[in-house]
């Protein structure tokens, strides 16, 4: 499956049904009068977070969504049929926009959360609405009213508890393979990782769902690279992990370029909690290691090391980050039954 994380799409409600200029007219019956019905209300259209999804790509393959339009009222005092609404269902971490892409209409971060896009337009007065002592025999009705047509755009930010950072080959998702059951593309070229990828990672009974996005670039918010469009996903995050590796020629110069890119983003991601890692520690002697991690540490303050390939400082990194998460984000990991399996 494709990732997609930003669709355009087009609703309209449906509209209502007109009203009924009708008479009672059967034989042998006397004073028949208006019996013309009502419109039916046109559908309306609905998005509700699912569960199973984590991309938008169904809205690459279908833009327009209409809903049905009410039927007219019919005589005999018979109310149109209201039209069926129409419901996108999108996953969690959603945003709704308006068409300038830039408002914000909705956030939907729960499951099972639904908002109305689009109002349905109510049905006509038949003429049977407007009967009175002085208009015995109206012979007018009320058109439906018209549905409601808009372009939106629907923009997907992952559910992420920690999001990683870094240059591309830093590391990252080595470790998001190191740590989880995700197994993002790994190798030995630049931008191998081309999607975003989550990945849920435990530590001390404790669960948590980690982001793994492109590596950024010096630039990337002027478009170079992949550019900075996948840094919404790591918005929603309680803490940045980020990653440098300890084997580029100026792991202080790479820190300070990472920096840059989250200032000149813009938003809340600049000031969130960010731990340091140096990383790829296991291809340095001791004495190059010890040299990197003291100038790194001069400039950004705490830094760990980790090695992914090894497993060295690992644990450490991993429990420096649930401590970074509130505790109403955590989940607990399920025991796992030890007792022995019986037919």
């Amino acid at each position: 499956m494709k990732f997609l994380d930003l669709a355009k799409v087009h609703i309209r409600s449906g509209s209502g049904g007109a009203g009924c200029v009708s008479f009672r007219r059967e034989k042998y019956i006397e004073y028949g009068g208006p019996d013309g019905g009502d419109g039916g209300r046109g559908g309306d259209v609905w998005a509700e977070v699912v569960d199973g999804l984590n991309t938008l790509i169904d809205f690459r393959y279908q833009q327009h969504f209409f809903a049905k339009n009410g039927q007219p009222g019919m005589g005999k005092q018979r109310t149109g049929k209201d039209g069926a609404d129409v419901v996108l269902r999108v996953p969690v971490g959603t945003e709704i926009l308006d068409e300038d892409q830039e408002t914000v209409l909705f956030d939907l971060t729960e499951v099972g959360e639904r908002v109305l896009l689009a109002r349905g337009g109510n049905g006509g007065f038949g003429n049977l609405h407007f009967k009175s002592a002085t208009n015995q025999a109206p012979r007018r009705a009320n058109p439906g009213q018209p549905g409601v047509e808009r372009t939106l755009w629907l923009r997907l930010k992952l559910i992420a508890d920690a999001g990683l950072l870094g240059l591309p080959n830093a590391g990252k998702s080595t470790f998001l393979a190191a740590t989880s059951n995700a197994r993002p593309k790994v190798a030995d070229y630049p931008f191998t990782t081309l999607v975003p990828n989550l990945g849920v990672v435990a530590v001390d009974g404790a669960e948590f769902v980690i982001a793994d996005i492109p590596g950024l670039i010096e630039g990337a918010h002027e478009g170079r690279g992949l550019g900075d469009t996948f840094l919404g996903h790591v918005e929603r995050s309680a803490v940045l992990l980020h990653l440098v590796d300890a084997t580029a020629e100026d792991p202080v110069a790479d820190w300070r370029t990472i920096l840059a890119e989250l200032e000149a983003y813009g938003g809340a991601l600049a000031e969130k909690p960010r731990l340091t890692v140096l990383s790829k520690i296991d291809a340095l002697d001791a004495d190059s290691r010890a040299e990197r991690h003291a100038a790194l540490a001069s400039e950004a303050g705490e830094v760990l090391l980790m090695s992914a390939v090894t497993g060295e400082g690992v644990t450490e990194v991993l429990r420096a980050l649930k401590a970074e998460i509130g505790a109403d984000r955590l989940r607990q990991k399920p025991a796992e039954d030890e007792s022995p399996w019986t037919p």
